[in-house]
């Protein structure tokens, strides 16, 4: 049976076991003879039948929280995906370090005070359970898997000790009852998620700018080259050229044809 090779836009890869688990569920397909995901570029390179549906890739990568952007899809580009998943990861990180930071004055300096502990809650529940709402839902599409990452240990640690805090907060006669203070850790559940988004948001901001110059470097490579042959000097394309060519490149001229030196003689 014949196969294809595509190259597909993944959405949501934050991390480098992302693309690990997205590369071992499309590997779990039958169908798909091989996968290599790319972290870096955010894309996934599919060898699957011919007679084998694109969409149930689409769906098998949508089923541990991430997606694959189908060639169909023509409204969306892979540089407009990453321009809004960079929105999303500054609006989020900067809105979670805002009600973040109140929470860690009050936790470090008055978490005496009267009604500290609810202050607390409410500020800390925005960041948890809307702006690092995404790590929980990824961790329980990978737990369905039997799969885990770095979105599992974030929300495990964060959820844990906001649950904790709040069950502390809200029923505090428990412990009390048993000599024990209720600790509550919300500075450190709110901190946590914070830092990961903003860590996120810089990181795919270096993607970004690395993306931009491959692509300027890209535009140096010349289309055309003159070349000698029988005596007479004729323009040619790249990929016309053969070994043992001689190459004529003027000066000014973009050389980055020069790489390959190995395979041609150059006269200069």
């Amino acid at each position: 049976m014949s196969t294809i090779k595509k190259i597909f836009p993944v959405e949501g890869l934050s991390c480098a076991s992302c693309a690990v688990s997205v590369e071992s569920i499309l590997k779990s397909i039958p169908e798909v003879k091989d996968v290599n995901v790319n972290y870096a570029g955010s894309t996934a390179q599919v060898t699957y039948d011919n007679s084998f549906p694109v969409a149930k890739l689409k769906e098998a990568v949508q089923s541990v929280g991430y997606d694959l952007i189908l060639g169909e899809e023509e409204n969306k580009t892979p540089e407009a995906d990453q321009s809004a998943h960079f929105k999303k990861l500054k609006t989020n990180a900067f809105l979670s370090l805002a009600f973040a930071l109140p929470v860690v004055v009050i936790g470090m300096f008055y978490h005496m005070a009267q009604y500290a502990n609810q202050i607390m809650l409410l500020l800390s529940a925005p960041v948890i359970l809307i702006f690092g709402k995404q790590f929980f839902v990824n961790a329980f599409r990978l737990l369905k898997h039997g799969q885990t990452n770095m979105d599992t240990l974030v929300a495990l640690s964060t959820g844990i000790a906001f649950a904790f805090s709040t069950f502390n907060t809200l029923f505090p006669e428990v412990l009390l009852k048993q000599g024990v203070h209720p600790d509550v850790y919300f500075e450190a559940a709110a901190v946590v998620i914070a830092f990961i988004l903003l860590g996120r948001m810089l990181e795919e901001r270096a993607k970004q700018k690395t993306g931009s110059a491959i692509k300027k470097l890209m535009g140096l490579q010349p289309k055309t080259v003159r070349v000698i042959r029988g005596g007479s000097e004729i323009e040619l394309k790249i990929e016309e050229v053969l070994k043992g060519d001689e190459i004529v490149i003027r000066s000014g001229e973009k050389n980055s044809g020069r790489r390959t030196c190995y395979l041609w003689k150059f006269i200069c």
